[in-house]
């Protein structure tokens, strides 16, 4: 198979039976979406975004780009920026992960990085992100960029609904009983969940949450800082939509830690701490008795583990 660029690796990720890490009743599949040439799920947002903003000529040729990124969506952007020669600038919060950012600039990214408000090393806040969203909105407004504005743009919405959701459906044939996947933007969530949910109503999609920032789950923000970066910012983000969720489920710094182990030791996964969250609740949920003993969940490894 002969592709043009790297954006022709993004999506069509493989779907794997992790076997060895759940041996109870049920099955558990991972769509491996730490494969998409970024490392990340963000890679189809990153492409969905900047194809609708050239097709709309909101964004022209030549023009720059700037994103507030945790680092997933900075360098999806980073790989479709430089298929379509647009320079980009990434604005994250310095809490985040240096291996993220040292990956943007080896992409072509130039970066800028924001002193933390609250949080602390390797844990982002809310006002974390809220003060390095403030600082690439006035970077973009005065370099004349385009402004991404992931968190708002209904175009990640659509990436899962045009593409991974529909990948999910063929590759199970239907056979899906059960959707768990961490929120960040709500983009891969909402877009997966109104597909699925449009084929068959009854499959049941959980949201993950941080614990202590349980706000989907209407629950009191009592721990900001957390491992899960990406998720769990503590406000419900705009793209949400509440009728989509059948179930929410909190995992603990110490529950993710001990499930990325176990992923890379037993399934040989090297993955992020949300993907670890992802699995994690996706046992929980069968263990659970809500789903009938031969259910098939569905979840998403969303990053490779060295962007940390």
């Amino acid at each position: 198979m002969k592709l043009e660029t790297s954006i022709d690796l993004i999506g069509n990720s493989p779907l794997l039976s992790l076997s060895r890490i759940y041996r109870g009743e049920g099955r558990i599949f991972a769509k491996a979406e730490f494969l998409n040439p970024g490392g990340s799920i963000k890679d189809r947002a990153a492409l969905s975004i900047i194809r609708s903003a050239r097709r709309r000529r909101v964004l022209v040729n030549g023009q720059p780009v700037v994103e507030m990124t945790s680092g997933n969506m900075g360098a999806g952007l980073a790989i479709v920026c430089a298929a379509f020669e647009h320079p980009f600038t990434a604005v994250m919060s310095a809490g985040n992960s240096p291996a993220r950012a040292s990956m943007m600039r080896g992409l072509g990214a130039e970066v800028v990085l924001t002193a933390q408000v609250d949080g602390t090393p390797g844990r982002v806040t809310g006002k974390d992100i809220a003060a390095a969203t403030a600082a690439a909105v006035t970077l973009a407004a005065e370099s004349g960029a385009f402004y991404v504005d992931q968190f708002n743009s209904v175009d990640c919405v659509a990436a899962h609904e045009t593409t991974t959701g529909p990948e999910l459906w063929a590759q199970l044939d239907g056979q899906i009983d059960a959707f768990v996947a961490c929120v960040g933007s709500a983009g891969s969530f909402v877009g997966i969940a109104r597909f699925l949910k449009a084929k068959n109503p009854a499959i049941r999609c959980v949201c993950v949450e941080p614990k202590g920032a349980e706000i989907l789950a209407g629950r009191a923000v009592t721990k900001a800082s957390h491992l899960l970066q990406g998720t769990g910012y503590g406000l419900v983000p705009p793209l949400w939509q509440s009728e989509l969720m059948d179930g929410a489920i909190s995992i603990s710094d110490e529950e993710a830690e001990q499930w990325r182990w176990l992923i890379g030791s037993q399934e040989g996964l090297y993955v992020g701490y949300s993907a670890a969250a992802n699995v994690c609740a996706a046992v929980q949920l069968l263990k659970s008795g809500v789903l009938s003993a031969a259910s098939h969940v569905v979840t998403l490894l969303c990053d490779t583990g060295l962007k940390y």
